[in-house]
């Protein structure tokens, strides 16, 4: 069976990442080596994401099960757990179908329950790009303004572009799997299912994929999480706020 791509830093207790959808480990770069001073730090990428393989099947059950293979193939005894957005509900997965595995679970802007679809302007921008007609990183960038005006969500978007030949650009993603398989991203973790580990849910301050009403919801699957709030970020809190994010995590994990 294939196993999860991953870059690993730095050494001690293993902290692993999951990044969110149409992202890669390498949005995790930076956090990453800051994290890796004092953990073993494991930026990995998701199935049909980043470097890691292409398969037909996508739903979370199956993205759990490539991180309990990864964490067999590492030796891995017990890890802390982080994700972001679609990253954070694998990482819930995986915690409450493999508590025994998880020390500590930190969950970055996403709950429990069930989001309706909301990417599909990006998902229909990045399905017109025709690298044939679209042959520069700028030019891809032209096609999707149309589609996706915010600057900042197209460079994101962006550095999944990369040559796949000296003369041809391809996206990393599996935008056909991803496209098809996209009602499964919103949903909800299933009821009656809890992991009673220490467990961080951080939201940020401007976003609302954690409301206050989501809170009992959380408490059900998750009877020790505490959330915090990390002010002046949005959906993207460790981009747009890194030194508090960095902070709460250190801080969570060092108790």
């Amino acid at each position: 069976m294939d196993i999860l791509h991953s870059q690993i830093l730095g050494q001690g207790e293993p902290l692993l990442i999951l990044h969110g959808f149409l992202g890669m480990s390498d949005n995790w770069k930076t956090l990453g080596n800051r994290f890796a001073e004092n953990y073993e730090v494991h930026l990995i990428d998701q199935r049909n994401h980043g470097r890691s393989f292409h398969d037909d099947q996508f739903d979370y059950e199956v993205l759990a099960e490539d991180l309990l293979r990864y964490i067999n193939h590492h030796e891995l005894k017990t890890i802390n757990l982080l994700g972001h957005s679609m990253g954070g509900k694998t990482a819930m997965f995986f915690a409450v179908t493999y508590p025994n595995l998880m020390h500590k679970l930190l969950v970055a802007d996403i709950s429990p329950r069930y989001y309706s679809a909301h990417h599909q302007d990006i998902l229909d921008g990045l399905n017109t790009i025709d690298f044939s007609v679209q042959t520069s990183r700028g030019a891809v960038s032209d096609a999707l303004e149309a589609y996706i005006p915010e600057f900042g969500v197209r460079q994101f978007l962006l550095k999944n572009v990369y040559r796949k030949t000296k003369d041809e650009l391809a996206f990393r993603f599996n935008l056909k799997v991803l496209t098809d398989a996209y009602d499964e991203v919103g949903v909800q973790l299933p009821s009656l299912t809890n992991f009673n580990g220490d467990t961080l849910f951080l939201r940020g301050a401007n976003s609302g994929y954690i409301t206050d009403e989501d809170h009992n919801l959380i408490n059900s699957h998750f009877p020790k999480a505490a959330l915090v709030t990390v002010k002046n970020a949005g959906h993207w809190l460790h981009a747009e706020n890194p030194n508090d994010f960095y902070d709460y995590v250190v801080s969570f994990l060092g108790k």
